[in-house]
C-alpha cells in the first residue's frame, strides 16, 4: 500500500514539473505543492511507527500474511544510535529507516542494499546469474528505474563484473552505498522526531493523595 501511495507521490512530482512554467507564481505554487507532499509522507511515516504491532498475543491467534513489527522499548531504539548496523539488524528499526528514506525520496540507496545482501546470500549459480542481471537493470545502468549514485568507474567495472558473475560483482559498489546512508540518511534519520518519539519513555501517570 505505501508502495503504491509513494509512486503515486512520484507520478504528481513529475506531472508538476513537466506542467508547470517558469513564472514565479507558478514556481511558487509547485514548491509549496512540493512541500505539502512531503509532509503527507512525514504523516505516514508518523503513522507507521506509532500503529505498529506492540508486543503481546497476535489478533485471532492467526499469523497474518502480512509481515508485522513489534515495536521496540525505548532502550531498543536507543541502541540504534551506537551503530548503523544496530540499526540494519532490527526488523522493525530497518522498516523505519526505509519509510524514512522514502519520506526523503532516497529508498533506492536501502532497497539496493537489501539486493546485494540477498544476492550474497545466493548459492545457485543460474539464480545467482539472473539476480546479477536484474539488480544491474534496477539500480546501475543508465536511466534505470531505481538508479543509485555511484561514480562511472564503479558502474563499469559492475558491467564487467556480471559478464562472469561472482557473489562480489556488487561489493564495491555496496559499500559505498553503505557509506553514503551511514554518513547522510542515518544521523538525520536519529534526529528525526519519528525516532525520538521511539526513545521516550512513557511517563507514568500519578493521581495526587488525598488530603
Amino acid at each position: 500500500m505505501q508502495s503504491v501511495m509513494f509512486l503515486a507521490v512520484q507520478h504528481d512530482c513529475g506531472s508538476m514539473d513537466k506542467s508547470s512554467g517558469n513564472s514565479p507564481k507558478s514556481e511558487e505554487k509547485r514548491e509549496k505543492m512540493k512541500r505539502t507532499l512531503l509532509k503527507d509522507w512525514k504523516t505516514r511515516l508518523s503513522y507507521f511507527l506509532q500503529n505498529s504491532s506492540s508486543p503481546g498475543k497476535p489478533k485471532n491467534g492467526k499469523k497474518s500474511k502480512q509481515q508485522t513489527f513489534i515495536k521496540p522499548s525505548p532502550e531498543e531504539a536507543q541502541l540504534w544510535s551506537e551503530a548503523f548496523d544496530e540499526l540494519l539488524a532490527s526488523k522493525y528499526g530497518l522498516a523505519a529507516f526505509r519509510a524514512f528514506l522514502k519520506s526523503e525520496f532516497c529508498e533506492e540507496n536501502i532497497e539496493f542494499w537489501l539486493a546485494c545482501e540477498d544476492f550474497k546470500k545466493t548459492k545457485s549459480p543460474q539464480k545467482l546469474s539472473s539476480k546479477a542481471r536484474k539488480i544491474y537493470t534496477d539500480f546501475i545502468e543508465k536511466e534505470a528505474p531505481k538508479e543509485i549514485n555511484i561514480d562511472f568507474q564503479t558502474k563499469t567495472l559492475i558491467a564487467q563484473n556480471i559478464q562472469e558473475v561472482t557473489s562480489g560483482c556488487f561489493t564495491t559498489a555496496q559499500k559505498r552505498v553503505y557509506s553514503l546512508m551511514e554518513n547522510n540518511s542515518y544521523p538525520r534519520f536519529l534526529e528525526s522526531e519519528f525516532y525520538q518519539d521511539l526513545c521516550k519513555k512513557p511517563q507514568i501517570a500519578t493521581e495526587p493523595h488525598a488530603t
